[in-house]
């Protein structure tokens, strides 16, 4: 009998690329560039935002797993005073900092360079902790979400899109490659497994901004061609086949929120 968890886990597995596409790429399709991430992505009028913030007290804190360049914090502030970053990426820790400074609202900002969960210690315990589009990189996700919930002492709010964000890209690698790709999981099996490990998340589903406007087109084809494992010569062909807002349109997102004392 499979597991919401495995069942997860399979489905991320799936995506592997295969050995003789991955080879032959001329650089890693891993990754995301910080060209595509702004601090300013998030509206104050998401359900994200608005959860997270009816948690947090004057003065709060707010641990960001996958930091980014801060898209899910910095829009915290006020109330919150005090913000935890992790993620792998010097980069975009750099960036995060820099958005931190440049908003100059006073904010008391410390980046840890880690991976999650293997950062919760350093981290710490704030009153918040968001998981901004994270999950979908994580196939072990059961030690992950539980370090959040840990880390966590109000409440923890995690966004994704309704379905992997690379499914936009599926035409595309069955044109250049003649692959089918998976188009699994979902916000709804993040949730089965949140739900399997006895979380009772709230979940709230609903449409992302437009951002094309704040993204280079060269820099969303390059991305596009660099995950399609082909090189730089094949971005007119690419730029001809991608949708105008592949990887940018007005998602469909869900937010899940918990607090600790549901798990």
């Amino acid at each position: 009998m499979t597991t919401a968890s495995s069942r997860w886990a399979a489905a991320l597995h799936a995506w592997a690329i295969p050995d003789d596409i991955l080879k032959a790429a001329p650089e890693s399709p891993w990754g995301f560039p910080p060209a595509l991430f702004h601090a300013h992505e998030v509206p104050s009028s998401t359900p994200s935002r608005r959860r997270a913030v009816e948690a947090l007290p004057a003065g709060g804190s707010v641990l960001d797993v996958g930091v980014g360049a801060g898209a899910a914090s910095l829009c915290l502030v006020p109330p919150a005073r005090q913000l935890v970053g992790v993620d792998e990426s010097a980069e975009m820790l750099a960036r995060f900092t820099a958005a931190a400074d440049a908003a100059d609202v006073g904010v008391d900002v410390r980046a840890i360079r880690a991976s999650w969960p293997e950062a919760a210690d350093q981290a710490g315990r704030s009153d918040v902790v968001v998981c901004h589009h994270v999950l979908y990189n994580v196939a072990d996700v059961v030690p992950f979400v539980r370090a959040l919930t840990s880390a966590a002492r109000r409440r923890v709010v995690v966004e994704l899109t309704a379905e992997h964000p690379q499914t936009a890209l599926n035409p595309l690698w069955r044109h250049f490659h003649g692959l089918e790709r998976p188009t699994g999981p979902t916000a709804d099996d993040a949730a089965a497994v949140l739900e399997e490990i006895g979380i009772r998340p709230e979940v709230e589903r609903f449409s992302g901004p437009r951002r094309q406007a704040e993204v280079d087109r060269k820099d969303l084809v390059a991305f596009a061609r660099r995950r399609l494992c082909l090189p730089a010569e094949r971005d007119p062909e690419v730029d001809a086949l991608l949708p105008e807002n592949a990887g940018l349109p007005r998602r469909e997102l869900a937010c899940l929120w918990w607090s600790p004392g549901s798990a």
